[in-house]
């Protein structure tokens, strides 16, 4: 076994994370780990990275014991980490990045001994590089491919990966699996961390699944099913949101951006002429590997960034679930009940003679708990220690009970587990069929795929074709996302 957790056990406070887990790794497997929001998969992979050190158990690194008080001593036993969002300098060079912080005696070679190095060590598992490129001359598939060399130049022969596939376009998606399958067939030993049940059952062996902080059972892909895998994250049946019927768009239009120019936070264009109209009773998904543009269109339409040409029309009012919950979408010092009278906290059903009426807001928020399945020991909590998958639907609740013609949900899964998921779909789709306008910007692809009549392909500021969703060709979408020409879209 290249890896061996056993009976791991790690409290903070009155809350047990890691519950007596055993996990195993075998050399030269790839190994995922699922689990819920709050499972303890973080908690368990940042023990084995030497972040945390457990309260009971053991750990065994190719059959030797070991103990981890550092992330250095994880890093001696040949662990690394390829994390989500990449631990890069833009202004380095690829062969700089991968050196930095080593000793001395590898940077007392020339350039030409180093990059000759790297690209032996590149070449070797397959992985293609330039080690004399700046990282900001690099696509994000690229770019990762640089951490995952880093990680290789420290010897690392096992190697966690933290949603590898997030930011990465199909093609980039299928590209690093074939990477992944390179490195085990030489003998590394893989952790992938994913909810993308998916790429699970394409590219691992075994797959362990924790819930509530105990490992409920390792399985071999070829003997599961997705549907099994889910019910076995959740404890329970999923009934998934299935793909509504493309829909043509209402006569009426709810949403229109006009020419719509902005400008990035580094004064350049990042949004160049977008022209989209949504009609009522319709979703249009905006895909894109996040970075196109995302950011700045949400800010535009909800007016928290200006216009540098161009114009937003509604046909009312406007619902808006933000692509951060916790900067954009709520107060965590807050309370449940007063994030979820936020915005009507003038209205009379709440305040007479400029007081609040704590009662009629307490009896508020608790009927929008239980409608929208909050889980919490009361309203008063406070919003910051909610999961993610709670403090998303304290969101979707607030702003779903308002009224809204319009609704702009923007990155409304991130960080969500599979059954806040479902949840969050079949609340866009309800909103859909009583006829409004939805916006979906998501940089999950299978969720557009899942949820939209149409999909607006965005690159680099511009939508560069917009597609409905029954003319959907796989590998030519992930060609356009890279801003590449290709396929025949029948575009509308």
């Amino acid at each position: 076994m290249a890896i061996e957790m056993i009976g791991i056990t790690k409290r903070f406070g009155g809350v047990i994370a890691n519950d007596a887990i055993n996990f195993r790794v075998r050399t030269g497997e790839i190994h995922a780990l699922l689990g819920e929001n709050g499972a303890g998969k973080t908690t368990l992979m940042n023990i084995l990275c030497g972040l945390y050190e457990p309260d009971q158990g053991e750990i065994r690194v190719q059959g030797k014991s070991v103990k981890f008080r550092s992330a250095r001593d994880a890093i001696a036993c040949g662990i690394g980490m390829v994390h989500q969002h990449f631990m890069l300098i833009e202004s380095f060079t690829v062969a700089e990045n991968i050196v930095l912080g080593q000793s001395t005696k590898f940077l007392q070679e020339s350039a030409k001994q180093l990059y000759s190095r790297l690209q032996q060590l590149a070449d070797h598992y397959g992985l293609k590089i330039n080690p004399s490129a700046q990282i900001w001359q690099l696509s994000v598939g690229e770019q990762q491919r640089i951490e995952i060399l880093k990680a290789l130049y420290r010897n690392a022969n096992i190697l966690i990966f933290d949603e590898p596939t997030a930011v990465l376009t199909p093609q980039e998606a299928q590209d690093l699996i074939v990477i992944l399958r390179n490195l085990a067939a030489q003998g590394t030993s893989i952790v992938f961390i994913s909810h993308k049940l998916n790429e699970v059952m394409a590219v691992c062996d075994r797959v362990t699944v924790l819930r509530d902080g105990q490992a409920v059972a390792t399985v071999a892909t070829q003997d599961c099913t997705k549907r099994e895998l889910a019910q076995l994250m959740v404890g329970r049946e999923i009934n998934s949101t299935q793909k509504p019927p493309v829909r043509s768009p209402n006569s009426t239009t709810g949403l229109a951006l006009k020419n719509l120019w902005v400008m990035g936070d580094r004064g350049f264009p990042a949004l160049k002429g977008i022209d989209l109209a949504i009609g009522q009773g319709e979703i249009v998904g905006v895909a894109g590997v996040d970075g196109n543009g995302q950011r700045e269109l949400e800010e535009a339409i909800v007016g928290l960034r200006s216009l540098k040409q161009g114009e937003v029309r509604m046909s009312g009012n406007l619902a808006h679930i933000p692509s951060d919950r916790y900067a954009m979408g709520l107060l965590t010092e807050f309370s449940i009940a007063e994030n979820l009278v936020l915005k009507d906290v003038q209205s009379p059903s709440f305040q007479r003679k400029g007081l609040l009426q704590w009662k009629l807001i307490f009896n508020y928020a608790t009927d929008l708990m239980q409608r929208f399945l909050i889980r919490a020991s009361s309203v008063k909590m406070q919003a910051g220690k909610l999961s993610g998958g709670n403090a998303q639907k304290v969101v979707f609740a607030r702003e779903l009970s308002r009224d809204h013609q319009v609704l702009l949900a923007a990155q409304p899964t991130r960080g969500l587990d599979i059954g806040a998921t479902e949840f969050v779909h079949a609340q866009l789709l309800a909103r859909r069929e009583v006829g409004v306008a939805v916006l979906l910007i998501s940089t999950e692809l299978d969720e557009i795929l899942k949820l939209s009549d149409r999909i607006a392909v965005l690159y680099e500021g511009e939508i560069v074709a917009v597609i409905d969703a029954k003319d959907v060709n796989l590998h030519d979408l992930g060609l356009l996302m890279a801003g590449k020409k290709g396929g025949n879209f029948a575009e509308s």
